[in-house]
């Protein structure tokens, strides 16, 4: 097997492993089920760090991982029923946020230069896509109105979310030139 490829699986591999270590990072909300997360922090960064192809990969072996019962979803939880519960939305806008952070920023390269603005960018599209099929399916399995679902699913997490991507911002600008060096040094 080539040493990219071999490289590329243990990434995907270890970003799914932390996105699923994320998992005992959990913080109930009273008069909500959705607890706060580091786990959306870790998606998006996977698609920050290791690029769109592998960030979503890694994200989507989480999940599998997940639906096949492994205690990997918030609050070291797992099952296909977590996932038809109503923060599976949200498990699934994990993907999706994951794929749109990483498209944006495109795969780290050793000759890339740090682009803030898209840096930022990226960051601020990854957490807004990953609250569409969130917000979507919540509002769907609790029969739930649209302000209803703002007030308990999006509006309480604005701070703390605002928090995790000024962390991904901050982690990417000087990871992204190591991780293309670990990853793709093979292709500069």
């Amino acid at each position: 097997m080539p040493r990219k490829t071999i490289k590329a699986i243990v990434f995907t591999a270890l970003f799914a492993a932390l996105s699923a270590a994320c998992a005992f990072i959990s913080i109930p909300i009273p008069g909500t089920p959705i607890p706060i997360v580091l786990q959306n922090m870790m998606v998006v960064l996977s698609g920050m760090l290791i690029g769109p192809i592998l960030g979503t990969a890694s994200t989507l072996l989480f999940i599998i991982a997940g639906i096949l019962g492994l205690p990997v979803f918030s609050g070291g939880t797992g099952g296909f029923a977590k996932i038809m519960g109503p923060t599976g939305g949200f498990i699934i806008g994990y993907a999706i946020a994951s794929l749109v952070a990483g498209l944006i920023l495109g795969r780290p390269r050793l000759d890339g230069k740090k682009h803030i603005a898209r840096i930022i960018i990226a960051a601020l599209c990854g957490f807004v896509v990953m609250y569409i099929p969130g917000v979507m399916h919540f509002m769907h399995s609790l029969e739930k109105t649209f302000s209803e679902t703002m007030a308990l699913c999006v509006i309480p997490y604005i701070p703390g979310d605002l928090i995790k991507m000024v962390l991904c911002i901050l982690i990417s600008i000087p990871l992204r030139r190591t991780s293309a060096s670990f990853i793709f040094e093979d292709e500069t």
